[in-house]
């Protein structure tokens, strides 16, 4: 939609992590850095953590994309509330291990089996777990486990934990010693800076066949910047955002006004997906409050919540007027594309 108005070849700022637009911010270069420096070492456990949107998972398709897979044979689960037994049939089945038995024994003997024959055939394995904060200890300790395994005693089995800051907390626990003394490398994903920022920003434009339109205005940037905090997830939000308002709005320039007036959208969104689209006017109150008049402070907080309540309705109305445009929109260009073929 905006991409075809800008002469964009595909959409910026998508929230699916494309490896083609994979930002080398000084932080995820170092990141990349300690990850190598781990696969190196051949064992253990590499640890990456991240607030969420901090670009854990685009770093690891990063990684994989640049990795020998003739050399490594790479597995990746994406994790939530599983037991041990679960944990150690997800972790099989990423690296095309069948198991017709569903007893842990039989399926803890047929994966290492099935990792030494790997290991003789010259691949080791490398299991990246992503969003580890949600494996219980016990699940972590069965993965411990395998990572003790050799083969003339070289290891083969290699765990990367990529998981929030909780998942630090969780190994450094006190009765995680052992699993703490496997860990090779650890590193921790921290936000752009402001020009790390402007740079991202505009790398995202550049990769997506962005040649100037729309133009930015210089202190876009600063106010984009302050809005996110510098976590890419909410950058690409928000500027999806933006160019869907500039396209609307016919706009070749983004200034800071119209940066502005998208992030008052999305804080009333926020606002409305909170459950305040249910907004009730608060009542009215006597001028009279113990037998004296209200004061003026009083009836000006009255008079800003009533204020307030109208402007998240008519926000509300607004974006729906935007969805109805959109789809319209959508609507003509169907039914355009038919008409000229007939």
């Amino acid at each position: 939609m905006y991409d075809g108005f800008y002469n964009l070849t595909q959409k910026p700022f998508q929230l699916s992590a494309d490896p083609d637009f994979f930002f080398q911010s000084s932080v995820h270069k170092r990141a990349l850095a300690y990850m190598h420096y781990g696969l190196t070492q051949g064992e253990g456990f590499v640890l990456v953590i991240g607030s969420p949107g901090t670009g854990k998972t685009m770093l690891v398709k990063s990684l994989i994309k640049n990795l020998n897979k003739d050399k490594l044979l790479i597995g990746v689960m994406m994790t939530s509330q599983v037991g041990p037994e679960d944990t150690l049939r997800m972790a099989a089945s990423t690296f095309g291990f069948t198991f017709s038995l569903t007893d842990k024994a039989s399926l803890l003997s047929g994966f290492e089996k099935f990792i030494v024959e790997k290991a003789r055939e010259g691949r080791r394995l490398l299991l990246i777990v992503d969003e580890a904060q949600n494996l219980p200890k016990q699940s972590l300790e069965e993965l411990r486990m395998l990572t003790n395994l050799d083969v003339n005693g070289n290891p083969v089995f290699q765990v990367f934990l990529v998981g929030q800051t909780e998942l630090k907390r969780t190994i450094y626990a006190a009765d995680m010693e052992q699993l703490k003394q496997r860990i090779v490398s650890t590193f921790q994903l921290d936000p752009l800076d402001l020009e790390e920022t402007k740079e991202y920003i505009l790398f995202r434009l550049q990769t997506a066949g962005w040649r100037g339109t729309p133009e930015f205005a210089p202190g876009v940037f600063d106010v984009i910047h302050e809005f996110t905090g510098g976590i890419p997830r909410r950058i690409n939000s928000l500027c999806d955002r933006l160019l869907l308002f500039g396209y609307l709005e016919e706009l070749a320039l983004l200034n800071e006004e119209a940066v502005q007036k998208v992030i008052v959208e999305v804080k009333e969104e926020m606002l409305l997906e909170s459950g305040d689209e249910d907004f009730h006017m608060p009542p009215l109150v006597s001028s009279r409050v113990g037998g004296l008049d209200a004061s003026l402070e009083q009836r000006l907080d009255r008079l800003e919540s009533i204020v307030d309540g109208l402007r998240v309705s008519a926000n509300k109305e607004k974006a729906l007027l935007r969805k109805a445009i959109l789809l319209q929109l959508d609507m003509d260009s169907v039914y355009g594309e038919t008409t000229d073929s007939e």
